[in-house]
């Protein structure tokens, strides 16, 4: 945005003053403007010239402003979205954990139970050596 100087409140100024004197002419008030003379319609010119532009000036000050509201509402609805699509990241990542935990710990038990029977046909074969030895013993000694 533009900013407004000195220099383009003077330049702004005198423009409006040399449109209301060419507008008025430097003569002699026809009868339609009772009792005005040049430099009052001048005057008037340029007062009526000042109220336009401070007119425009509010009416464009209230379209930057609901611009900016229609931003901002905008922006909120924006991290609205953005925090709800986290929030259900979020969710789906923590079910997918707790599925491979579950997962894991199914395949645990398994290789427990797995090494459980195996220690288990281990121990058996073990005692059968174990007896086959012993009777080989008892039959040497006979």
């Amino acid at each position: 945005m533009k900013q407004t100087t000195l220099l383009n409140k003077t330049t702004l100024s005198g423009l409006m003053l040399a449109v209301a004197v060419l507008a008025t002419g430097c003569h002699k008030a026809d009868n339609t403007n009772t009792g005005m003379g040049p430099a009052q319609s001048a005057g008037k010119a340029v007062d009526d010239s000042a109220a336009n532009a401070a007119a425009n000036a509010r009416e464009a000050g209230a379209d930057a402003k609901a611009a900016a509201h229609e931003a901002a509402a905008n922006t909120a609805a924006a991290a609205d979205r953005a925090g709800d699509k986290a929030a259900a990241a979020a969710d789906r990542a923590g079910d997918n954990m707790r599925e491979a935990g579950a997962e894991m710990k199914q395949e645990s038990k398994e290789a427990a139970a797995n090494v459980k029977e195996g220690a288990s046909k281990a121990t058996a074969a073990t005692g059968r050596a174990v007896e086959r030895a012993g009777e080989k013993i008892q039959d040497a000694a006979k």
